[in-house]
């Protein structure tokens, strides 16, 4: 038992009898011990700050921001396990996360991205911060991956087809052998409505080239000949390996290798991702992001002359047409759209299948060379993205050309300020960034 003596200090019994300590003794184990309280709780508090992990900054959006944005190196929570997001300043509310493959700069699989899909906001930029969720087990996606044949992919949500990839070569034996525009790779279709119902159609009988979501170009001039990739005129794309196949709680991600294949030889390596979000409400957000990089030599690439198109491709399901609405950000219209610059564009209809009007819209990143890009819109059924356009853009080896875009797919007729918003949501998304 310890006890004050004036003068002396505190003291403790001992076999000797009492044993004093001196008052300024006293005074140097106090400040040392406070010294030590004060660093001990600096480290704590720092190792706190560390594991709740960086900020992510997001401007604001009226309509649901799904997103993707590669974590920072160093990461903690990048190495797995479940994430959310923890708003500042806000209700607190915890957003599901995921930490998913994406692309490098060259295409090939890169760093880990945190996908997640944020709430609408109030008229200002949110902050976020990144933390790793408590749960008692590995989180179980409704994503799953199933292979229909040896040159199809499926993705499906909770048992329900999503999309199909095709990665071999599909033929249609209706078209003659002859044409050129018999067999085609490397494509997504069909691409199902959030109704189960189709949005999208192969091998019209209109334009047989025609392929659900595509990319090609009808004007490709390498080592001074002049190739065709639209429809296949002595060139084609060719499955070269999968990069990634991946799902999780907040999207799925497929990440492929093609080929760009004049006979046997190699001129283009192209690689694209596809990063599927879930629903949010009544609509879901595809992006897809290209790479393509020039082999051995250069290669020159142009649209179709007066109308543009060459590059990404929609061409959508039979219905009516006098029931098809494109609307654009000048608003709805009746009226084809050649060469026409645009950021978004949208079709809607009542496709079979579905109890009402649907339709699917693709989004280009306001980052994209040359934005916005010129278009050729048909009520036919099909939105094309023309890039680099009617003018030839020559491309040197070995450099990578980045593309990204979003295909937005919606229930029910929507008014252009509606289409507008959830434009605005990718732009949020794609000018989102950390902040440590």
């Amino acid at each position: 038992m310890k006890r004050y003596m004036p003068g002396a200090g505190w003291a403790k019994p001992a076999r000797g009898g009492l044993h004093r300590w001196p008052t300024g003794h006293v005074l140097c184990v106090g400040l040392a011990a406070l010294w030590l309280w004060a660093v001990a709780s600096a480290w704590a508090c720092a190792g706190q700050a560390s594991a709740r992990g960086p900020i992510l900054r997001v401007p604001q959006a009226k309509a649901a921001v799904p997103l993707a944005l590669a974590l920072p190196p160093g990461t903690a929570a990048a190495s797995g396990g479940n994430l959310r997001l923890v708003e500042s300043g806000g209700s607190a509310h915890a957003v599901p996360a995921a930490a998913v493959v994406g692309p490098a700069e060259d295409g090939s699989a890169g760093p880990l991205y945190l996908a997640a899909t944020l709430p609408p906001s109030q008229p200002r930029e949110r902050q976020f911060r990144l933390e790793a969720a408590a749960a008692s087990g590995p989180a179980n996606s409704p994503f799953g991956f199933r292979d229909l044949d040896p040159q199809r992919i499926a993705l499906e949500e909770d048992g329900r087809p999503v999309l199909v990839y095709n990665h071999g070569v599909i033929t249609n034996e209706k078209i003659p052998k002859s044409d050129a525009r018999r067999s085609r790779a490397c494509f997504v279709h069909p691409i199902y409505g959030l109704w189960g119902e189709v949005l999208t159609e192969s091998f019209p009988r209109d334009h047989y080239h025609h392929h659900g979501l595509f990319w090609a170009w009808p004007h490709v001039y390498i080592e001074g000949k002049e190739y065709d990739l639209w429809v296949y005129n002595n060139i084609r794309q060719r499955f070269v390996r999968w990069l990634a196949r991946q799902t999780s709680t907040v999207a799925a991600v497929l990440g492929v290798e093609n080929g760009w294949f004049v006979d046997q030889r190699q001129v283009m390596t192209e690689r694209i991702w596809l990063r599927v979000f879930r629903p949010a409400g009544d609509s879901r957000a595809i992006d897809v992001d290209m790479c393509f990089i020039p082999l051995d030599h250069p290669i020159t690439l142009c649209g179709a002359e007066g109308k543009s198109y060459g590059g990404l491709n929609l061409r959508y399901a039979p219905r009516p047409e006098k029931e098809t609405l494109i609307t654009v950000p000048g608003g709805k219209t009746r009226e084809d759209l050649p060469d026409t610059p645009l950021a978004w564009a949208d079709l809607t209809a009542r496709f079979a299948g579905a109890p009402e009007r649907s339709g699917a819209a693709i989004f280009v990143d306001p980052g994209h060379p040359d934005f916005p890009p010129t278009w050729l819109t048909r009520h036919y059924g099909i939105l094309c993205v023309g890039w680099p356009g009617v003018k030839p853009r020559t491309f040197a080896p070995g450099r990578p050309i980045r593309l990204s875009y979003r295909v937005w797919i919606h229930k029910h007729a929507l008014e252009p300020e509606q289409i507008q918003e959830a434009f605005d949501a990718y732009a949020a998304a794609r000018r989102a960034t950390w902040q440590p």
